[in-house]
């Protein structure tokens, strides 16, 4: 019996007619009541972002940021109070019926049945989405030999490796073959090597099915490396978004990690660098001041002796080229190892 498919959505062109959007969020507000009084948590605080058709979108934030509440929302999950949501055009409060049809959702926590096989696994979710019995037998072969499942098909959920486990329940999102696909912290916990397989997987599923996934995710290397634009959030809000190679060239110069023998002495220290030449954006991290330099390698000698003569204790001194980390300092006042 033939495969039975999803109707295809058109999917809508931006205000300017020049890129289709698969993902689009405005103003989006949640919160959540704190115990029994009348104080809330705010979740989301106006939260907006879009999302191009066929790239890859990493969120990356702390935990608390907002992500996961971002993605509750976008896949009928949960409800803002207020804000809207689309996706590929559908509203995800007015349809979000025909939104899930759409979309797969791999989130933090396992959607596998521990008790059943990964095969067993796979025709289970290929049923629920409305699949004839052969058309989920078949298409869970074919997701078990594409992700190098196959040894791993006849054993329990519950007896596979964290890595393993994990690229079962990345099959499980994909039986319906969706037009955007939700990764929610995709990588947490496995080792590198499971890491490492968990993004070329991704890669491929934006290059070669063409298809749009958002990541969530507070690794750093994991936005720059697979994320065709990220959107940095922050206490419920996106506080800014572009390619990682467009928001590090954004940062002028190199960057200078100066630490130092106290947090008491940074008051010094930054009154010493404001009179540095070629030094700007200076800021503290506890006992670390990161400061950005036109050339940084020639600004260390005028960095050392204006913090000798202000008495100030260096333990040491590095120059590093514009990373991820400096563009979340900029933007957000502290380095994303405090934020996290």
């Amino acid at each position: 019996m033939p495969e039975q498919s999803l109707p295809q959505q058109p999917l809508p062109a931006s205000p300017h007619g020049a890129t289709r959007l698969a993902l689009e969020a405005t103003g989006l507000v949640k919160t959540y009541p704190l115990g029994r009084g009348k104080e809330r948590l705010r979740a989301l605080d106006g939260l907006s972002i879009e999302v191009a058709a066929g790239t890859v979108v990493a969120v990356l934030g702390p935990n608390g940021a907002g992500k996961s509440t971002t993605v509750r929302i976008l896949t009928t999950l949960s409800r803002p109070d207020s804000g809207s949501a689309s996706v590929c055009g559908l509203d995800v409060q007015r349809r979000p019926a025909a939104v899930r049809r759409l979309i797969g959702l791999v989130s933090q926590k396992s959607s596998s049945d521990p008790l059943a096989t990964a095969r067993e696994n796979l025709v289970l979710a290929g049923r629920i989405q409305g699949m004839p019995a052969a058309s989920a037998r078949a298409r869970a072969a074919e997701l078990l030999a594409r992700f190098d499942l196959e040894d791993a098909a006849d054993r329990l959920a519950q007896k596979l490796s964290g890595g393993t486990a994990r690229k079962l329940d990345v099959a499980i999102g994909l039986v319906h073959r969706p037009r955007v696909l939700f990764l929610d912290e995709p990588t947490t916990g496995l080792d590198p090597e499971a890491r490492a397989d968990m993004w070329a997987e991704i890669a491929r599923l934006s290059a070669q099915d063409e298809m749009t996934v958002l990541l969530t995710t507070h690794y750093l290397e994991e936005a720059d490396r697979l994320a065709d634009r990220l959107a940095i959030v922050d206490q419920g809000r996106v506080v800014v978004e572009g390619t990682p190679d467009q928001l590090k060239s954004e940062l002028r110069g190199d960057g200078l990690v100066v630490e130092l023998g106290s947090a008491d002495v940074v008051p010094s220290a930054l009154a010493a660098l404001s009179g540095v030449a070629g030094v700007h954006d200076a800021r503290a991290d506890g006992s670390t001041v990161r400061a950005r330099a036109d050339v940084a390698a020639r600004a260390v000698p005028g960095v050392l002796t204006a913090l000798d003569q202000a008495g100030v204790p260096v333990l040491s001194v590095a120059v590093q080229r514009p990373s991820l980390d400096d563009v979340y300092l900029r933007h957000v006042g502290r380095t994303f190892e405090v934020a996290a």
